[in-house]
């Protein structure tokens, strides 16, 4: 009744679809038959009045397949190299199965970078939505060809699960090589089941989920379930299911339980917030006490230098740090009003005696509540 009465029997405005590598490709270079079919059930979806956003994966893939390479390469040059050639006839083979409907679509390559600026951040929300005015369809990737380390944003069920928050999206559909998230490995165990719902933290989920990625892949179920714990967080239902299911995607906009449905958390999560919470990269963390954990989710304070009791790593006033209770589960992540060397010289110690030690005292709060995203919930674990 739950994916029902958040899918069916409610408008979804705003839709993300990420498709991944092993839905995409055959064994000879693209499939050309899911796309047809993609850009038929998106042609489908936008003729009722929803927005579509397709965050697809398919790239590396599609450059190995046309190099000619053995498998996808270990080394950063040549994924950069397969991507480069394999970008241009993804878009390419988009573009035509949308022109069969007097369709246009545009290609979008993102990194971390274009995302943890606020600025670009707003700038990339900005084009999204004049395209999404216009009726085009923007097809999101990695930037695969220029991201190093410091700003991959990881995988694209990571990136789908960005898009959705920066967009206001009502919706996040992945679709993957496999029917949804199983209690066990279906891989290895024949006798695994299907989950139809998870309606709590994922948490548990990610750690004893499988990381294996498919063969010209990134993403496992550990980055779904990451990516589903994201959207939820924000308030935003997720479905994962299988690419290649015939009318995979209107099938489940008309409320039949295909895949595995993730329930939203009560309640949106601000935009501003999702990007803290999302988009920065922490520069550290803080650990705190019992008291300050109950302060921050259930009662929506600010954090205090009373209820740190321990500082990790090195950052200045104003960066992102996760925050951790006395168990090491993440609370939160926030934008802290004081440098990782004063914190360690006040934590434990009451707001009123902060100026006798630092001598000076701009704040009270270590970390404001307007600048923290509180991602605990408090709920039971699935």
């Amino acid at each position: 009744m739950h994916r029902r009465a958040n899918l069916a029997e409610r408008r979804i405005r705003r839709l993300v679809v990420k498709v991944g590598s092993q839905v995409l490709t055959a064994e000879e270079g693209l499939n050309l038959e899911v796309i047809a079919a993609l850009a038929r059930q998106i042609e489908d979806i936008l003729g009722r009045g929803t927005q579509v956003i397709l965050v697809s994966s398919g790239a590396v893939a599609s450059g190995v397949r046309k190099i000619g390479l053995p498998g996808r390469p270990e080394e950063l040059p040549r994924r950069q190299a397969a991507a480069a050639v394999g970008q241009a006839g993804l878009i390419m083979e988009y573009e035509k199965a949308f022109e069969r409907y007097g369709r246009l679509v545009a290609q979008i390559l993102l990194t971390s970078e274009d995302l943890s600026s606020r600025k670009r951040y707003l700038n990339a929300r900005n084009t999204l939505n004049t395209l999404l005015e216009w009726g085009i369809v923007p097809v999101i990737n990695e930037n695969d060809t220029v991201s190093v380390e410091e700003i991959r944003l990881g995988d694209n069920d990571n990136l789908a699960a960005m898009i959705t928050l920066l967009m206001d999206a009502d919706l996040l559909i992945v679709l993957s090589d496999i029917d949804g998230l199983y209690d066990q490995d279906p891989r290895r165990n024949p006798s695994a089941r299907l989950i139809p719902e998870v309606r709590a933290g994922h948490r548990q989920l990610e750690r004893a989920a499988g990381d294996l990625p498919g063969e010209l892949g990134t993403g496992g179920m550990r980055s779904k379930l990451s990516a589903a714990r994201k959207v939820n967080t924000a308030g935003v239902p997720f479905v994962l299911a299988r690419g290649t299911e015939e009318s995979v995607l209107t099938r489940i906009l008309a409320g039949e339980p295909l895949g595995t449905y993730f329930a939203p958390r009560a309640g949106r999560l601000a935009r501003r917030k999702c990007w803290i919470a999302f988009s920065l990269k922490p520069r550290g963390s803080l650990g705190i006490d019992a008291g300050a954990v109950n302060a921050l989710v259930r009662q929506g304070k600010s954090l205090l230098a009373s209820g740190i009791t321990v500082v990790r790593g090195e950052f200045a006033v104003g960066a992102p740090v996760t925050i951790s209770g006395p168990d090491g589960e993440e609370i939160g992540v926030g934008l802290v009003n004081y440098s990782a060397a004063d914190i360690r010289r006040i934590l434990g110690l009451h707001s009123r005696h902060i100026r006798q030690v630092l001598g000076e005292k701009p704040y009270d709060e270590v970390i404001h509540r307007d600048n923290l995203a509180v991602l605990a919930d408090g709920e039971t674990p699935p």
